[in-house]
């Protein structure tokens, strides 16, 4: 099963684990979550690259995709 929601209903009846932001070059990975958050900690980590908005996740977008299939392994979902 696929945890990333792709309508709003299934937002609205689904726990929200991270939200994310495309702003072009950069997303931002918003863990909403104490599971979110823990898992950031353990996968990303604080001192993994330039984090200044912690524990909010700054990521290339290169990276996103294997992150974003990271977190659906673990069972998280992300909007």
């Amino acid at each position: 099963m696929n945890n990333f929601a792709t309508n709003p209903s299934e937002v609205s009846n689904t726990m929200i684990d991270f939200a994310i932001e495309n702003h072009g070059s950069i997303f931002l990975l918003k863990p909403c979550t104490k599971a979110a958050k823990a898992w950031v900690s353990e996968n990303i980590g604080q001192k993994n690259g330039y984090q200044p908005m912690w524990p909010t996740v700054v990521l290339e977008a290169r990276y996103v995709d294997n992150v974003l299939q990271g977190i659906a392994n673990d069972g998280l979902a992300v909007r």
